[in-house]
């Protein structure tokens, strides 16, 4: 159908904004498949130095974490310089890594090749989408441990605790009001 037709060209030009393909082009030959096939996965998974435990050579002087590369280790340490080389051409929100600016450009696309199959709802990255998913289970993990109101959401929460804090976090610019919540803000700042 039409349709499908199109979703399938947004989740082509989804994939190749973010700079991968969405078919894998790496093969396994026959003879590979049958080196490996009769062994087990965990035996399999033994050959990759990259997954030995006691492998990882490279620490963060700032956080003690480790890393098997060094390229993932100098990749994690603009966390702590707060180093932001990309930016965006159409807003000029800055990014610490390539990959981070990518997924944001996909807001400007209006590419939102992934929707839910219960309400229909469409986003731009599958993570938004599982988050969004865990809304219709009514499964709510995440509770508020002063008054015990339940939420789906731990950010849901922690706005939610901010009430019972008190913790400001919002302020207008003109009168110096102080508020919870960022849509509180707004509210206020539209007659001023």
């Amino acid at each position: 159908s039409a349709g499908g037709e199109e979703s399938d060209g947004a989740a082509e030009e989804h994939f190749q904004l973010l700079g991968l393909s969405s078919v894998t082009e790496k093969t396994i030959s026959s003879t590979q498949k049958d080196q490996h096939g009769a062994r087990s996965q965990r035996s399999q998974e033994a050959d990759k130095p990259h997954r030995r435990k006691g492998e990882k050579k490279h620490t963060c002087d700032e956080c003690g974490k480790d890393f098997t590369e060094k390229a993932n280790l100098k990749r994690h340490q603009v966390i702590h310089t707060g180093e932001r080389p990309f930016s965006c051409d159409l807003c000029g929100k800055s990014f610490s890594w390539k990959g981070s600016l990518k997924k944001h450009q996909l807001i400007h696309s209006g590419v939102k090749a992934y929707s839910c199959d219960q309400c229909g709802r469409a986003f731009t990255q599958i993570s938004h989408l599982q988050s969004h998913l865990v809304t219709h289970s009514g499964i709510k993990t995440y509770s508020c441990d002063i008054c015990g109101k339940t939420f789906s959401r731990r950010g849901h929460r922690n706005t939610h605790l901010r009430i019972h804090t008190r913790h400001v976090v919002y302020c207008c610019e003109q009168c110096g009001k102080e508020f919870i919540r960022d849509a509180q803000l707004q509210e206020h700042v539209y007659p001023h």
